[in-house]
């Protein structure tokens, strides 16, 4: 037999539903403790080793479910020393898809690293070494260093955050740049590849030569564009009103910058629409 406890009702019970969603083999039984407030007697009929995985991995849940975000947030405020709403709330979002790996590339910015395995095993020790498990004094008392990673994620959150505020500002600049300059061409069609392929009203396709000689007239070193850029800078330079791109993934980064730059002028299609014969070779 195991003894839990949790203090918060809230708590009990999701740790609960999370140790019959990872096994139902376990027998509960619940009473109320006046020191330490809920307490979970678990039978089991299952090995030893299985049942401390699992309540490891069912006291993970709680802290993600009910604990990591004010722990973020704390870490934000008091170690980073943010207090815009705004600003909080999307570091928040960063910092918390980070830790949970739900966000793009997540491995990469983690170092390979998962902050829930050190949580985890924070807790399975607890359990191993010990006939009685107190949820709120492992997390009040011996996390700090599971925190101190935590506070490690939340800096790469705010680093991502710097980015996309620059990113943003950038894109900004861009739509202010377009809305002040006169169309090139009132319509381009755009094939996706690498780098994409450009084609005039008529179906033609632009020549390197023509795009370096269009890229040219602009000054584009002045919007931070490279002239050996050659996805955004024609289009920045041709400035048409009507840009038609064709391909299967619209998620596509390059895409999405284009779409964010000239919202409404954008039009995209899959690649089976595109009206003229082509050759992506």
């Amino acid at each position: 037999m195991l003894e839990v406890y949790f203090e918060s009702d809230k708590e009990a019970i999701r740790f609960c539903e999370y140790l019959f969603q990872i096994n139902k083999k376990i027998e509960l039984h619940w009473k109320n403790n006046r020191e330490w407030g809920n307490h979970l007697q678990l039978d089991y009929q299952v090995p030893g080793s299985d049942l401390m995985e699992t309540i490891a991995e069912a006291m993970v849940g709680v802290f993600v479910s009910h604990r990591l975000t004010a722990m973020l947030n704390g870490i934000i405020k008091d170690y980073y020393y943010y207090t815009d709403m705004d600003e909080t709330e999307r570091i928040m979002d960063l910092s918390y898809r980070i830790v949970t790996g739900d966000i793009d590339d997540d491995q990469i910015i983690r170092n390979n690293k998962d902050p829930c395995r050190l949580l985890y095993a924070l807790f399975f020790a607890n359990i191993k070494n010990s006939g009685a498990v107190h949820f709120d004094s492992i997390v009040n008392f011996q996390s700090k260093m599971f925190k101190d990673q935590l506070a490690d994620y939340v800096g790469l959150a705010i680093d991502e955050f710097k980015r996309e505020e620059d990113h943003q500002a950038f894109i900004d600049m861009l739509r202010h740049h377009i809305g002040k300059c006169h169309s090139m061409y009132h319509e381009v069609h755009v094939l996706q590849g690498e780098p994409f392929s450009f084609y005039k009203p008529e179906g033609k396709r632009f020549s390197t030569m023509e795009l370096r000689t269009i890229m040219q007239k602009k000054p584009l070193y002045m919007v931070g564009l490279d002239e050996n850029e050659w996805n955004l800078a024609p289009l920045i330079a041709m400035c048409p009103d009507t840009i038609n791109i064709y391909g299967d993934s619209p998620s596509d980064a390059k895409t999405m910058s284009i779409i964010n730059i000239f919202q409404e002028r954008v039009k995209f299609q899959p690649m089976s629409r595109f009206p003229f014969p082509y050759s992506l070779t």
